[in-house]
């Protein structure tokens, strides 16, 4: 719902939301948690959780291309 959205589906999106109670939560609870972690410094994360960060979405790209699994979106 930012600036780049085009104009006619930025008003679908916001006509849509002002109707529908579960994408009203979703994008409000999305915006409070971008404004929370803007004003946060990166912070480092063990090595250990990295590694494993990166074997889980290695094997999540390996099933999607297998087929065996639907892509996230």
């Amino acid at each position: 719902m930012d600036s780049n959205v085009d104009a006619e589906l930025r008003r679908k999106l916001e006509a849509h939301i002002s109707e529908c109670p579960n994408c009203f939560v979703i994008l409000d609870t999305t915006q409070k948690t971008i404004k929370v972690y803007k004003g946060m410094q990166p912070q480092p994360i063990p090595e250990e959780v990295h590694i494993r960060l990166m074997r889980a979405v290695e094997r999540k790209i390996a099933a999607t291309r297998a087929g065996t699994q639907k892509p996230a979106l």
